[in-house]
């Protein structure tokens, strides 16, 4: 598995990795598992994401990525459907 793009989240971003892969390959291929939204794991994304959202916050990436995204606003709406 890979590091995190913030080493401080690289613990969380193991157990969600660990957590997922074992859902996907146990449940979701056989058919079992539904959607990742209501698995075992989103508890650890949720903490996954919180920490990545602090470290982009902290290092001031986070402005960034909310100016691509209002720069993207319009394409997201065509591609994904969103009026």
């Amino acid at each position: 598995m890979s590091a995190s793009l913030a080493p401080e989240c690289n613990e969380v971003k193991e157990r969600y990795d660990t957590c997922f892969l074992k859902w996907y390959s146990e449940k979701y291929l056989r058919g079992q598992g539904g959607t990742n939204e209501n698995n075992e794991c989103a508890a650890m994304f949720k903490e996954y994401q919180k920490c990545l959202t602090v470290a982009l916050k902290d290092r001031g990436i986070d402005k960034l990525v909310e100016e691509a995204r209002e720069d993207n606003k319009d394409n997201d709406a065509l591609y994904l459907g969103r009026k």
